[in-house]
């Protein structure tokens, strides 16, 4: 987001969390997360976005003490020391929740989730002594920006409050490209700049209709459809069979998330019922492959 955009809704910040190595070297991006949160007033607490919890509807976080979840394999030991000692607010948890609830949107309450990576490595920099309150709340992916315009507008109002909407993620983020990169030369690839600047654009100016229509107009923003393909399998079959793996199912909804509606989403992986079967596709999968040979 443009230093202009901080400025006109300050009530509201997007940021970055980078890989889970940023809370060990966060470089110059760390101290611009640290710069930004000195400049703005402290908010009384922080709605905390994070593009690693995603769920059906809208959950809230209503613990008091927000656990450090680790939710990343194969890092160094370091790193799963790490503890940020967050503190939730159930009064003001209950107040997201109803703004939430007013808007017409389903919400739910959950009493144990804490904070994953994309939340408290940011907040962690930014508020490195712990002493704002914070309240998680999950995404919706499977909603689009649709969904996502929706849940924000709901949670407009809670500025009023003294509430600061943190979003954590990044614009742009194709891990086989970042592969390349690091493999390469380390340029990075035009698109990414295009991308940015599109979007940076479209929010100065207001550009609503635009910025809900973004896999459509803006550049590049579904490559792997640009370069041909006419479909995905979602499958453990000749990949990452290992044990810190993530279970396919589990990164279905992720997986159609990302596509969207421009090419179907089959799923071929441990399918051992029809119950299973059935899971799959209300997840949102086209067709289910079961022992390969056959089609549900």
């Amino acid at each position: 987001m443009s230093t202009a955009a901080l400025h006109t809704y300050p009530a509201s910040l997007f940021v970055p969390h980078g890989a889970p190595t940023f809370a060990l070297r966060p470089g110059a991006a760390g101290a611009a997360l640290k710069a930004k949160a000195d400049l703005l007033p402290r908010p009384r607490a922080i709605v905390a976005v994070s593009a690693h919890w995603d769920s059906a509807v809208p959950t809230v976080g209503t613990a008091d003490r927000l656990d450090t979840i680790h939710d990343f394999y194969g890092f160094p030991p370091e790193l799963y020391a790490i503890r940020y000692p967050a503190t939730g607010c159930r009064e003001l948890a209950g107040i997201v929740a109803s703004a939430i609830e007013d808007a017409g949107l389903p919400v739910q309450l959950d009493a144990e989730r804490g904070l994953d990576h994309g939340a408290w490595v940011p907040l962690r920099l930014m508020y490195p002594d712990a002493d704002v309150p914070v309240i998680p709340l999950s995404l919706q992916s499977r909603g689009g920006a649709e969904g996502a315009y929706r849940l924000g507008r709901a949670l407009a109002p809670l500025a009023a409050q003294g509430l600061r909407v943190l979003g954590s993620g990044n614009l742009t983020h194709n891990l086989r490209d970042w592969q390349i990169v690091a493999h390469g030369d380390g340029r990075t690839p035009a698109y990414v700049r295009a991308f940015a600047d599109w979007f940076a654009e479209r929010l100065a100016t207001g550009d609503t209709d635009a910025l809900l229509d973004y896999r459509r107009r803006a550049p590049d923003a579904v490559r792997a459809v640009d370069l041909g393909c006419d479909g995905v399998v979602v499958s453990n079959h000749g990949g990452r069979v290992l044990d810190c793996a993530p279970p396919a199912l589990s990164c279905l909804t992720e997986v159609i998330a990302a596509v969207g509606d421009d090419v179907p989403v089959l799923f071929d992986s441990g399918i051992d019922s029809g119950s299973d079967a059935l899971r799959a596709l209300m997840l949102g999968a086209r067709a289910v492959l079961v022992g390969r040979p056959y089609l549900w």
